[in-house]
């Protein structure tokens, strides 16, 4: 199956989603919960038996994929919706993935429907990286329905890989993407970094495991990089990814590489609830006395320092 296929296949799980009158800014949370937990109980079964390297998950065993796969009626709704609150309310990378997760989807057949239609396939078989694509290509189509555009998020994959290539950080370094979108700079950075020399050492291994950061200013994109970067066995238990502006500030913090696609527009836009209710959008200049001769558009430009 390649990609174009997959999202596709993926896309028609909406129409579940559809018939029960969820709207679209919402089809990408509802479908990566139980994609995220499908293919958490996945890798945790491979880890299990040797295949693949990697920890345990770090989804609590009355959260996991057993417990819903075969549950029915009003008691799978009960116990799905138990289970997002539960995992809503847990620290660490859990908890940003799952952070405010409500269950939306309240007829029990339909939320069976899906379950079903999730569970009948083996993700983390398929020939493809299954999780970027589907990510990814979620938001994209997304996009395209509300015609709200999501170009920030996506930089061609072909792009990426040359930039790490030719930035080429070692296992012993730092990475940080201030806009990290769903991940893609700092998952080829980590398939450069393990496949160098030094990498084979466990120890150094391990420890390449929590170097890697992120920012976003969207939080529903912050989740869908923890999911990623965790089921590529990166993050660990603890989250290496924030929701925050990191154009208002570098929080003190610095790093041996950063990769990233920034945006270079000088202004955000802001809702403001009014006196009377109704709400306003406003704009704010950056004054960013740290960017060298800032090129003057509204356009993301691809760049990467070290």
């Amino acid at each position: 199956m390649n990609e174009l296929a997959l999202v596709q296949k993926v896309w028609n799980y909406a129409h579940v989603l559809r018939d029960q009158g969820v709207p679209y800014q919402a089809y990408i949370s509802q479908i990566s919960y139980l994609l995220f937990l499908k293919m958490d109980g996945e890798r945790a079964g491979l880890v299990a038996s040797g295949l693949i390297k990697g920890g345990s998950s770090a989804i609590p065993e009355d959260g996991r994929w057993a417990v819903l796969r075969d549950l029915q009626g009003e008691e799978l709704t009960r116990r799905y919706s138990a289970i997002l609150d539960q995992l809503s309310r847990l620290s660490g990378i859990v908890g940003t993935i799952f952070l405010k997760a409500q269950n939306e989807i309240q007829d029990p057949a339909k939320l069976r429907r899906l379950v079903g239609l999730i569970d009948g396939e083996t993700w983390l078989g398929l020939g493809v990286d299954v999780k970027g694509s589907i990510y990814e290509g979620l938001l994209e189509r997304n996009a395209q329905e509300v015609k709200s555009g999501a170009g920030q998020y996506f930089t061609p994959r072909a792009l990426i890989d040359a930039m790490v290539t030719v930035t080429d950080p070692e296992p012993r370094e730092t990475v940080h993407d201030p806009a990290c979108g769903t991940g893609g700079f700092l998952l080829a950075a980590w398939e450069h970094m393990r496949k160098k020399p030094m990498a084979r050492n466990a120890e150094v291994y391990t420890a390449m495991r929590s170097r890697f950061s992120g920012v976003d200013i969207v939080p529903e994109v912050v989740r869908l990089c923890a999911m990623n970067l965790y089921l590529h066995d990166i993050a660990g238990r603890d989250s290496l990814i924030e929701a925050r502006d990191a154009l208002l500030g570098d929080g003190g913090k610095t790093y041996d590489v950063i990769l990233t696609n920034p945006p270079f527009g000088k202004k955000q836009s802001y809702r403001i609830v009014r006196d009377d209710g109704e709400i306003d959008t406003e704009r704010e200049d950056y004054d960013r006395q740290d960017f060298l001769s800032p090129p003057r558009t509204s356009n993301s430009i691809s760049c990467s320092t070290s």
